[in-house]
């Protein structure tokens, strides 16, 4: 029986050849597909920026105060 056809949509990108090694030695190493892990990097990198977007928020409204600890800023 043939896999279910994934709702998806095709990405052309060019990237550095270093960090299409890097892609191919960690797919080999963890035995994800690139698919799955580009797939995976870009969900990561893009729910990061979202709580950065939104602690950035919630600080310039007021509602979260920073708070410096020697030498580092938390919010």
């Amino acid at each position: 029986m043939a896999r279910q056809k994934k709702n998806g949509q095709y990405l052309n990108v060019k990237i550095d050849v270093n960090v299409y090694q890097r892609l191919e030695e960690f797919c080999e190493e963890t035995g994800y597909t690139k698919t799955a892990a580009v797939e995976r990097a870009l969900t990561t990198l893009m729910n990061n920026h979202e709580a950065d977007q939104e602690t950035l928020r919630r600080i310039a409204e007021g509602s979260v105060k920073l708070v410096e600890t020697g030498g580092d800023v938390h919010a």
